[in-house]
């Protein structure tokens, strides 16, 4: 199994032993290395570049941490990621969250850097990670315009929409709030196997009432999934692996 989002590096000094259990039990996790207020980029890269290789990093620049319109801190950001593109899988998470934001401010501030950063996916040839929330459709739009290859992470938006996402060939998330999050379940539902990848969002989203999250809790996604279609956990297994693989052009 391949965990497809975490941030392992939230787990601060527990975070060699969350990777070493991980190890047991997982091929991989992809970690979104995100600027999100104290999280910073550079801090989290130093934690988890020694797992590199069963850690695969992506950068990004979180869009509640963008609703705040801190141009100077994502110059800083930028520069990060120019300087690491060659050992990244993707840029993000990056997207808008109108959950959080609620003022035209902040959503104009949202706005504005994830176009920013959108279009540094597209100059450096990137696939980008997003974090879509109430603006799944804006969201979507704007990477067709793009033309960039996307995954829409912990996607919790109508399943009419996830299967026009998949049409176009992107792939969604879904993640281990699937019993708790009807719009998770309902994609799962709906999507093909083929545009599906699993993810834990760890520390977040735990399956477990008042337990953190973590990367192997990854195999709930998958059994709730093969529940659902009716189908083996292995097929669910291996398809989500590859489907991850491929996206994120993973060398394991």
């Amino acid at each position: 199994m391949i965990d497809a989002h975490a941030h392992v590096e939230m787990f601060k000094g527990k975070a060699p032993e969350i990777v070493e259990e991980s190890r047991k039990r997982l091929k991989a996790v992809v970690d979104s290395i995100t600027e999100y207020r104290k999280f910073h980029v550079w801090k989290s890269w130093e934690i988890l570049r020694p797992y590199f290789g069963f850690i695969q990093p992506t950068l990004g620049y979180a869009p509640n941490e963008a609703r705040r319109g801190n141009w100077e801190k994502v110059g800083k950001v930028e520069a990060f990621i120019r300087e690491h593109a060659g050992e990244i899988v993707a840029l993000g998470e990056i997207g808008l969250d109108f959950y959080y934001a609620k003022t035209e401010e902040e959503r104009r501030n949202q706005r504005e850097i994830f176009h920013h950063f959108l279009g540094i996916a597209v100059e450096l040839d990137l696939p980008v990670v997003l974090h879509a929330r109430d603006a799944e459709r804006e969201v979507f739009e704007a990477i067709q315009r793009a033309g960039v290859r996307a995954y829409f992470h912990s996607y919790s938006g109508p399943k009419e929409l996830a299967l026009e996402i998949a049409e176009n060939g992107h792939i969604i998330g879904i993640n281990t709030g699937i019993d708790f999050i009807p719009e998770v379940r309902e994609a799962a539902e709906v999507l093909p196997l083929e545009s599906i990848v699993v993810e834990t969002d760890s520390p977040y989203m735990s399956p477990y009432k008042g337990e953190k999250n973590y990367p192997w809790n990854v195999e709930y996604a998958v059994r709730r999934i093969a529940e659902i279609k009716g189908l083996e956990f292995e097929e669910i297994e291996k398809t989500t692996e590859r489907n991850a693989v491929r996206f994120f052009g993973l060398k394991l």
